[in-house]
């Protein structure tokens, strides 16, 4: 069955990745996302205070997950858990989500 990622699942799949601080191309190649995405998906993360840019020299940029970043992704679990949904998600990590944010 092949099912795409839904927004909720990739914004909780980049904050997972963004725990420990990662640059872009970390962020682009580990969540499966070109490079439009990850820009389009960064900038809605960025904007809501949910991870956070951490400059480490010239040019070189981190992103981590914020304090409020882990509530939301430890809301995000709690929910696929109480929904029995952890599981069940099944997604081909090679297809573009349905509906990027802000494109519906």
């Amino acid at each position: 069955m092949n099912q795409r990622r839904s927004n909720i699942e990739i914004i909780s799949e980049m904050l997972r990745i963004g725990a420990n601080g990662e640059g872009k191309t970390e962020i682009m190649y580990s969540a499966n996302m070109s490079y439009f995405q990850m820009q389009k998906y960064l900038g809605f993360l960025l904007d809501r205070g949910l991870i956070g840019r951490v400059k480490l020299g010239n040019p070189s940029v981190t992103y981590l997950v914020t304090k409020k970043g882990f509530e939301v992704l430890r809301s995000i679990d709690g929910l696929l858990d109480t929904l029995d949904l952890r599981e069940t998600i099944v997604r081909d990590l090679s297809k573009e989500p349905l509906c990027p944010i802000n494109a519906c």
